[in-house]
């Protein structure tokens, strides 16, 4: 089979290295049978299913974004709370969801990438911003249900 008659795949990508939500990707992609990466610089312990595969680059400065962009595609989702890599999944095609459950969209990802920017340009000139507010359980929840919408869209989108 071509690649081009390849059917339709949902595979989620998780940029994992902090990644708080790594137990509900695995929960949402056993129920619906999709495959996830897990992408990080180091070794981390992932439960031994044949659908979740390690994926370890190399400790350069965005490697593990760069390995995740490359692959980001319709048909993708892509859990990250990095905006600038949100923001590269979102253009080529990919949903893009943050460990939160929010999601980043066309519309959204441009304000949350000057957000960030201008919190990063505050925190440089040494202005307090302090940082995120602690992860909860609400989150936690907020994520599960928006991972299981993209998927469920995604399916409807690609007719799987």
């Amino acid at each position: 089979m071509s690649e081009d008659a390849m059917p339709p795949t949902i595979a989620i990508y998780v940029d994992a290295d902090a990644c708080p939500v790594k137990d509900e990707v695995y929960r949402v992609a056993g129920r619906y049978g999709l495959h996830v990466y897990v992408v990080s610089n180091c070794f981390l312990n992932l439960p031994r299913e044949s659908w979740i595969e390690r994926v370890i680059v190399g400790d350069a400065f965005d490697a593990a974004d760069d390995w995740i962009a490359e692959r980001a595609r319709p048909g993708a989702i892509v859990v990250t709370a990095d905006v600038p890599l949100a923001s590269r999944c979102v253009k080529a095609g990919a949903a893009a969801l943050a460990p939160n459950g929010k999601a980043f969209t066309d519309a959204s990802v441009g304000l949350a990438l000057a957000t960030r920017n201008l919190m990063q340009d505050l925190r440089e000139a040494g202005a307090i911003t302090g940082g995120p507010k602690p992860f909860s359980p609400k989150d936690r929840s907020a994520f599960l249900g928006a991972l299981d919408r993209a998927v469920v869209r995604l399916k409807r989108d690609l007719g799987i």
